[in-house]
């Protein structure tokens, strides 16, 4: 894993100044500490650039990127992890490839060269994003994997394309502009984001499984966007009847899981795995240490409210493997005194304190000398594990039961989501007319942050309040949805396919995913999200995927002779830190951080918020007639709240560009 930058200028005869290529990748060095890379193509405008973390072919030399190709026609920089790799340097080399290095990056050049972009896709297998210039057409790629799990953005200035793994990587060009979008505001503290969009103006991500195509043509950069993979499950018709083979589809998933699990555990350093007390990582623990005979390292994260810690089935399942276990517990008020650095890294707003539980944690990874772990993300995206799915299914798949087991859903439902209503369930019924019309109902998962909307619509400072009074989010979500890939579908997997490409890649992947790992400098892989897996999970009927009240039933079956019976019969409870409001202590540390970023003067500074609606805001929460539900929303508010404030701080009202110079000064990191 690494990071990756680069510079795409409209005219050719313009040169990229290669230290500004070098800040880029200084500013980002937590995500490439075992050295750096540039390269500028000469007569081209375009340069790249490069900070690794060495965890396949650790010869610095032998493996530094940026690659050039032998006939200097092409130009790679690639972030992430190619699997099966061995295999295809096999088969190229057969075919007269030759490798100047042991790296998975480089089968892209070979590939590319011999078969064209469309066909090398179609090989590649793993976590990934990268850029490619092609001298020959004069065009560049901008490449992110099938499920968005490494990130890539992108925006224009006036002399060209920047691009970078991260945002600050873009902003550390002096010519990027740094404001907030009114739009992305907005979105920013209702939570779920328009897919594709940043908080920023102008600053776009690649999406998932998208190739973004920038040619130049008569002194003009033209950007095109094709989209090579998508989530697509059968037509609803297509599924087999009650007479399915159950046991089929459970020695299907096992199968898939194991191969993608083995895959995974190719390094050239030692591979831990995270360890919560859920289904997901311990499936993969267990599969780890089978697969290697070893005793795995194994890292969890313990709460101080019983509520929400799962440490006791973690140490069951770890002393079940003889997992060498590792648990890092947190106090109240450990997870606010992390949040403002967090904020640096996931680079936008967040809801709940999660990810600054997992940026800790990947502290501890790292001072244990791990760079690599497994885990388990994914898993309830592919089964259907999450409390919004089942609702779904309960409310537009079931509509063949009776009333009274219809009944006995409703209650069940009530009873076991309590901890998630206003957050990760609605309060109440929220319906989105462009939802509606475009899938047939409003799922589940994107009703508690649009339901936000009348929340944090008055938060918005008086003058971007007016610039989106007639926006509406929901719609702008929907929009970019893919309407094929939901006419047909069975209604669970329309409510799937929406998280998927909102939750998932938006939240899931970023801030409690790739942007926490490698703030420290630690490559996650989520073995679930294997793409031949995943082809294979959106083969399973819905009525396997959620059997009765049991959610993930083909995945617990195939995993259950790894389990403790415990967990093996438990529902899913979904991975949270506890809330603010559930603690006096840590709601003392969040209005500390109020006092600094959310005071009357900070808030009249960025302008971004209205201050009189923040005190309301916060009198609110405090308020001891408020509804505990009530109060869950407001936590996650609040959050966003304090969230685009340290936005502010870190990346308009700091000089990135002179940070960025700074920090490759401090590294020695200089152009030559």
């Amino acid at each position: 894993m690494c990071g990756i930058a680069g510079i795409f200028n409209q005219r050719a005869d313009q040169t990229p100044d290669a230290q500004t290529l070098v800040n880029m990748a200084a500013i980002m060095h937590h995500r490439g500490p075992d050295g750096f890379g540039y390269e500028v193509m000469p007569d081209t405008g375009v340069g790249f650039s490069h900070a690794r973390l060495s965890i396949i072919d650790l010869n610095e030399d032998r493996a530094r990127q940026p690659f050039v190709s032998a006939d200097q026609r092409l130009l790679l920089a690639h972030n992430g992890e190619f699997y099966d790799f061995k295999r295809i340097r096999a088969d190229l080399t057969a075919r007269g490839a030759r490798f100047r290095s042991k790296s998975d990056s480089e089968i892209v050049l070979h590939l590319f060269e011999r078969e064209g972009l469309d066909a090398t896709l179609t090989q590649l297998r793993g976590e990934f994003a990268f850029a490619l210039y092609d001298q020959q057409d004069d065009a560049m790629y901008l490449v992110r994997d099938r499920f968005g799990i490494k990130p890539l953005y992108y925006t224009e200035t006036d002399d060209g394309v920047v691009f970078g793994s991260e945002l600050k990587v873009l902003f550390a060009h002096p010519k990027v502009k740094r404001e907030f979008s009114s739009e992305g505001l907005y979105h920013q503290l209702i939570q779920v984001m328009v897919p594709g969009s940043t908080a920023f103006a102008g600053i776009r991500q690649v999406a998932p499984g998208q190739v973004v195509k920038i040619e130049r043509r008569d002194g003009q950069l033209q950007i095109s966007e094709h989209q090579y993979w998508d989530v697509n499950f059968p037509l609803e018709q297509e599924y087999p009847g009650d007479d399915v083979d159950e046991q089929s589809y459970i020695d299907g998933v096992r199968k898939h899981l194991l191969e993608a699990v083995q895959l995974r555990l190719t390094a050239d350093v030692p591979v831990g795995c995270y360890l919560s007390g859920g289904i997901d990582s311990c499936a993969i623990l267990g599969l780890s240490a089978a697969a290697t005979q070893t005793s795995v390292k194994a890292f969890t994260i313990g709460f101080d409210s019983a509520e929400y810690d799962e440490t006791p089935i973690a140490e069951e399942m770890a002393a079940a493997t003889g997992a060498d276990h590792h648990i890092m517990r947190l106090n109240a008020d450990d997870l606010y005194d992390h949040f403002v650095k967090t904020i640096w890294h996931t680079e936008r707003t967040i809801y709940n304190t999660l990810g600054v539980a997992k940026y800790l944690m990947s502290q501890q990874v790292h001072a244990a000398n791990y760079k690599v772990v497994l885990t388990g993300e994914g898993s309830d995206e592919l089964f259907a594990g999450y409390p919004a799915f089942r609702k779904d299914m309960f409310l537009h798949g079931l509509d063949h039961l009776p009333e009274s087991e219809r009944k006995s859903w409703q209650e069940l439902l009530e009873k076991n989501n309590k901890l998630f209503k206003g957050a990760m369930l609605a309060r109440e019924e929220f319906v989105s007319p462009a939802f509606n019309a475009k899938m047939g109902f409003t799922p589940s998962c994107v009703q508690p942050w649009l339901s936000c909307a009348d929340v944090a619509l008055p938060l918005i400072a008086a003058d971007r309040r007016a610039e989106v009074a007639e926006y509406d989010p929901g719609k702008a979500i929907a929009d970019t949805l893919d309407e094929t890939m939901l006419r047909g579908r069975h209604p669970l997997d329309r409510a799937q396919y929406v998280w998927i490409k909102t939750m998932l890649e938006g939240q899931i992947l970023t801030w409690g995913g790739d942007r926490v790992d490698m703030a420290n400098s630690m490559e996650a892989r989520p073995a679930f999200l294997d793409h031949h897996l995943a082809e294979y999970a959106f083969t399973v009927p819905p009525h396997l995927r959620i059997k009765g009240n049991k959610e993930k039933y083909v995945l617990r079956e195939a995993m259950k002779g790894l389990l403790p019976e415990v967990l093996y019969k438990r529902e899913k409870f979904a991975f949270m830190a506890p809330p603010a409001h559930t603690d006096p202590k840590k709601w003392q540390a969040v209005v500390k951080l109020a006092d600094q970023f959310l005071s009357e003067e900070a808030v009249q500074e960025a302008g971004l918020l209205d201050f009189a609606a923040v005190q309301e805001t916060f009198a609110k929460h405090e308020d001891e007639n408020t509804a505990i539900e009530e109060k869950v929303q407001l936590d996650a508010v609040i959050n966003h709240m304090l969230g685009v404030q340290i936005l502010h701080h870190h990346f308009i009202k700091t000089d990135v560009p002179a940070l960025a110079a700074q920090r490759a000064k401090e590294l020695g990191w200089k152009s030559c």
